[in-house]
């Protein structure tokens, strides 16, 4: 694969039965977990590639995938994309955590960059990519659908559409636009503006973290988004 690479492993087969989308670790790698668990998680995902096979051979974790025909959305302002990302959104709000993976919940993986007295805003039982960078999706002839769930954690219900705002933003909406278009999707509309705020404001804390102790080219831009969404929900509410 020539992008999105992270896996030591990454790659397409072509067999006799179309092509299948592989990745995989050997199986003693620390994160070797991380594998399993995702493929567990996207199993539940109504919206993943399937899952085809997981193997462990020759030192080696192997995890088959559907290999999904498609396109990186455009998340810009009208672009035809923006329908069908709402639709993803809608089916993501309501799928629940598979109970048995284990995982830390949202709060807990941000720890204490979350506000003080705000963690109970966060939690929630329903599955949450938590990655929504346009490059994990691809739109197919069936609409939007998400790849790479290694980051999957349980969450609030409209968790995954505020992890889009921030991203519509940064593809050229302003923040009320990037909220006119969250807000089509009943479980962000629904949420308290209060824990909506506080995701905010713990996403952008998140974000300049890591672009302070670990700059990458993408991530100024991305923070930039996060700081202009925070700015806009502390005038808001």
């Amino acid at each position: 694969m020539t992008e999105g690479v992270m896996s030591p492993l990454a790659c397409t087969l072509r067999t006799s039965a179309g092509r299948i989308f592989v990745k995989g670790t050997p199986v003693d790698a620390p994160a070797a977990w991380m594998y399993r668990a995702e493929a567990q998680v996207t199993h539940a995902a109504s919206l993943a590639p399937s899952l085809l096979w997981e193997v462990e051979a020759g030192g080696w974790l192997l995890c088959g995938y559907e290999f999904l025909e498609g396109r990186h959305p455009d998340l810009s302002p009208g672009s035809g994309d923006l329908t069908a990302l709402v639709d993803t959104l809608r089916v993501m709000s309501g799928t629940p955590w598979p109970a048995a993976v284990r995982k830390k919940p949202l709060a807990a993986r941000w720890g204490n960059l979350a506000p003080a007295g705000h963690a109970d805003d966060l939690a929630g039982h329903t599955l949450a990519h938590t990655d929504m960078s346009p490059l994990n999706m691809l739109r197919t002839a069936g609409g939007i659908r998400l790849v790479d769930w290694a980051l999957a954690c349980p969450a609030p219900a409209w968790a995954d559409t505020a992890f889009t705002v921030p991203r519509l933003i940064h593809a050229g909406h302003t923040a009320d636009q990037a909220e006119s278009i969250a807000r089509l999707v009943p479980a962000y509309e629904a949420a308290p503006e209060g824990a909506v705020s506080a995701f905010a404001r713990s996403l952008y804390s998140v974000w300049e973290s890591r672009e302070r102790t670990d700059p990458l080219p993408h991530r100024s831009a991305l923070t930039e988004a996060a700081r202009a969404w925070t700015g806009h929900r502390s005038v808001a509410v």
